[in-house]
């Protein structure tokens, strides 16, 4: 039963709307902060998409609506008591990488460049990496 309201909830997060809730929570330095701390706990895939999504911010062509999601995912991750608590070893950060990966995923703006500075970045906690760990996004 408890899984089926997770599983219920992670898809509420997924909703634009629902996102854009936690903007209040973003901020640069609580970013850098949170992923600095739990990068190897949170794994590569949900550390690459906040990376993408943080270069995805800082990108001019970027539009106003996509920032409002992107603020939104980020100060989601961000948060540490959220939907699954961090904490909890296997699911913590499921729910973080179900936001981020849903709005990965509805950017039209996600170049090249912005993917090589992700990349690039994430040789900060993952020195070698095989591409297949960011899970084909």
């Amino acid at each position: 039963m408890e899984e089926k309201r997770l599983e219920g909830e992670l898809e509420e997060l997924k909703s634009p709307q629902e996102i854009v809730k936690y903007q209040k929570n973003y901020s640069e330095r609580g970013l850098w902060g949170k992923v600095t701390k739990v990068a190897k706990k949170a794994g590569i895939k949900v550390i690459y998409a906040a990376l993408l999504l943080f270069y995805a911010l800082k990108s001019e062509k970027t539009s106003a609506a996509d920032r409002a999601l992107i603020i939104g995912a980020l100060g989601y991750f961000i948060l540490p008591v959220d939907l699954v608590p961090d904490f909890i070893i296997g699911l913590g950060y499921g729910d973080d990488a179900a936001a981020l990966v849903a709005v990965v995923k509805m950017l039209e703006n996600l170049n090249d460049d912005i993917k090589a500075q992700a990349k690039n970045k994430l040789k900060t906690w993952f020195e070698d990496f095989d591409e297949k760990d960011l899970g084909g996004i």
